[in-house]
C-alpha cells in the first residue's frame, strides 16, 4: 500500500525478493492473517510510512537466515505475529518472533491462530487470570479471537456468556461451548441482557474487541470492582470519557493491552505460542478458518472482516 484509506488502497506488485540480514528469517508464506490491526495501520491509525507491505501474522517455511540465527535452519516450518510485510509470498521475520509449528499442526492453522491465539491466551491468563467458576463476557465471540476466547474459557473452567450479531454467529458459539448466547440485533439493552443472563448479577470479566459500539454496555455489564478488558476496536476507537464512571460502576477497572507487551520476553512467546499448539494438538482447541484469499484478492478480504459479516479466520494464500 502506497497511501493511507480504505481496502482499494491495496495492490499487488511485484517486488524484489527480499535478503534475511543479521537475526532475521526469510521464509516461504503458506498462508497470512488478515487482521484489524491491519485494518488501523492500513486506514493510520497506527501510524507507519508507506509504501509498505501490509500484514504481520504468518506461517510458512524457513528458505533463508540470516547472520547469528541459531535457533532455526532452512526446511523449518514457522509462525509469526511480528513479521515484516506478511501479504506477500516471501516475508522476513525476526528469529526472535517466531516460533517452530509442531508437526501435528498445519501451517495454515498455524498462520490463522498466531495473532488471535496469542491473544486469547495472555488475556485469559495475564490481563485477567480468568478462574474456574467465574463468568466472562466475550464479545463479539464468533469472530477469530472471539472463538479462541470461548473454548479456552471453558477450558479453564469459567462460565462463558457471548454476545453477536446473527442466528448463524449464535449456533457457531454454542457448538462450542458458550453457556448463554447475546444477539446484538434482537437485544435493546445489552448489559441488561448480559445480567438477566447471569442470575441478575454483573460479570467478573468482560473481554471486548468490539470498542466504541459496545464499550457503556460492557462496563454496565460488570459486577462491582469487575474488569472490562478492552482488546479491540472493530467499531471504532472508544471517545474519551470521564473516569468518573468506573467510580459510579462500582470501582470497576478498565485496560487497554496490545499483545507486543506481553510476548516481548522470548520465553513468555514460546510459553504461549507452545500453549496454544498444544491446545490444537490435543483437540482442545478448533481453530476455523472462515475463507481463504488470493493476494490479489486481499482487498475484498478486508471488505469482509471489516462488515463483520465473517465468522472465524481469513487467510490471504499466496
Amino acid at each position: 500500500m502506497s497511501a493511507n484509506g480504505g481496502p482499494d488502497v491495496l495492490e499487488v506488485r511485484q517486488l524484489p525478493a527480499p535478503e534475511p540480514g543479521p537475526g532475521q528469517l526469510l521464509v516461504d508464506v503458506a498462508a497470512s492473517g488478515v487482521n484489524f490491526k491491519d485494518v488501523y495501520e492500513r486506514e493510520g491509525l497506527y501510524p507507519r510510512p508507506t509504501p509498505f507491505v501490509l500484514g504481520d501474522e504468518l506461517a510458512g517455511t524457513v528458505v533463508g537466515v540470516g547472520a547469528d540465527v541459531t535457533e532455526f535452519a532452512v526446511g523449518d516450518r514457522v509462525a509469526s505475529a511480528g513479521a515484516d510485510g506478511a501479504h506477500a509470498t516471501a516475508a522476513l521475520v525476526d528469529a526472535a518472533k517466531a516460533v517452530r509449528v509442531p508437526d501435528g499442526v498445519e501451517l495454515e492453522v498455524a498462520a490463522a491462530v498466531m495473532l488471535q491465539g496469542l491473544t486469547a491466551h495472555y488475556l485469559l491468563n495475564s490481563t485477567y487470570p480468568l478462574g474456574k467458576d467465574e463468568t466472562a463476557l466475550i464479545q463479539p465471540a464468533a469472530g477469530g479471537t472471539g472463538q479462541v476466547l470461548v473454548q479456552l474459557a471453558k477450558a479453564k473452567g469459567a462460565r462463558v456468556i457471548a454476545a453477536v450479531g446473527s442466528a448463524e454467529k449464535a449456533r457457531i458459539v454454542t457448538d462450542l461451548g458458550a453457556d448463554d448466547v447475546i444477539r446484538y440485533d434482537e437485544a435493546d439493552d445489552l448489559a441488561a441482557a448480559v445480567r438477566a443472563a447471569n442470575g441478575g448479577a454483573g460479570v467478573d470479566v468482560v473481554y471486548d474487541g468490539v470498542g466504541k459500539a459496545t464499550f457503556d454496555a460492557s462496563l454496565a455489564s460488570l459486577r462491582r470492582r469487575g474488569m472490562l478488558v478492552l482488546f479491540g476496536a472493530a467499531s471504532g476507537p472508544v471517545p474519551p470519557f470521564d473516569p468518573q464512571l468506573l467510580n459510579r460502576g462500582g470501582s470497576l477497572y478498565l485496560t487497554r493491552p496490545t499483545l507486543a507487551h506481553y510476548v516481548s520476553d522470548r520465553d513468555e512467546l514460546t510459553w504461549r505460542a507452545g500453549a496454544v499448539f498444544d491446545a490444537i494438538a490435543s483437540g482442545t482447541l478448533h481453530v476455523e478458518i472462515g475463507a481463504r484469499y488470493a493476494l490479489d484478492r486481499a482487498a475484498d478480504a478486508y471488505r469482509a472482516l471489516e462488515g463483520r459479516q465473517t465468522t472465524g479466520k481469513l487467510l490471504l494464500v499466496p
